[in-house]
C-alpha cells in the first residue's frame, strides 16, 4: 500500500551575463518503521496484522505495510536578457517503509512460513519505492534545460516547470496503482502470500 504527496516550491532570480545549463539534483531519504505483532499461528498473525497494521485512505481498515513519500521539487528559476531559464533543480523523496515486526516466539515451521511472508511484503514495498525512484529520475530529465522567453516574473516558466512535474508524477502514480491492482488481485501475489502463512505444516 502507498501514500503520496507532491510539493513544488519556485523562486527566482536575475542574472547577469553567461545563463549555466540547468542542474538537476535529487535525494533519496529512506526510513523504515515497525509495528510488532504477536500470535501462535498464521492466522492469529494476519489477525494481528489486520489490527494494528497502519491505517488505510479513509482510516476504516489496515494495511500489512505501508510506503509512504513525499516529493519535494525547490526549482530555481533566473531571468538574463528577457529568457527565463530553470537554473537549478533539486529534488527531495522521502520515503518511510512501514512493515510488521514479528515480536512473539514461534515454532520453526511458523517461523519458517513468517521469513518467506516478509520478505514478500518488504519486496512489495520496496518494488513501490523503486517506482518512486524512477518517478524522480524521469522529472529530471522532463524539466532539465527548460527555458522561454518569458515575462518579468517568469510566470510562464513557473507554470511550465509545475506542470511537467505534476505530469511526471501522475504517470507514475498510475504505475503505482497498477502494481498494486496486479499484486491485490484475486489469486495475486499477496493472496499467495497470505495463503502461505496460513498454511498449517
Amino acid at each position: 500500500m502507498r501514500l503520496a504527496v507532491l510539493t513544488c516550491l519556485v523562486a527566482i532570480g536575475g542574472l547577469c551575463g553567461f545563463a549555466p545549463s540547468a542542474l538537476a539534483d535529487t535525494k533519496v531519504l529512506v526510513k523504515t518503521r515497525s509495528y510488532d505483532i504477536t500470535g501462535t499461528t498464521g492466522a492469529a498473525l494476519i489477525e494481528a496484522m489486520d489490527r494494528n497494521g497502519p491505517k488505510r485512505h479513509g482510516f476504516m481498515t489496515h494495511a500489512i505495510a505501508l510506503t509512504a513519500y513525499t516529493v519535494n521539487w525547490d526549482l530555481d528559476v533566473i531571468r538574463d536578457g528577457g529568457v527565463c531559464r530553470l537554473r537549478q533543480a533539486n529534488g527531495t523523496l522521502d520515503l518511510t517503509y512501514t512493515l510488521p515486526r514479528l515480536a512473539s516466539a514461534a515454532t520453526p515451521a511458523l517461523q519458517k512460513r513468517w521469513k518467506r511472508f516478509f520478505a514478500g511484503v518488504r519486496a512489495h514495498e520496496h518494488n513501490h519505492g523503486r517506482i518512486a525512484k524512477t518517478m524522480m529520475r524521469a522529472t529530471e530529465r522532463s524539466i532539465t534545460g527548460l527555458e522561454f522567453a518569458d515575462n518579468l516574473f517568469c510566470s510562464k516558466t513557473h507554470r511550465e516547470a509545475r506542470r511537467r512535474i505534476k505530469a511526471v508524477y501522475a504517470e507514475y502514480e498510475a504505475k503505482q496503482n497498477a502494481f498494486d491492482a496486479r499484486e491485490h488481485r484475486d489469486g495475486g501475489h499477496v493472496e499467495h502470500l497470505i495463503r502461505a502463512l496460513l498454511r498449517k505444516q
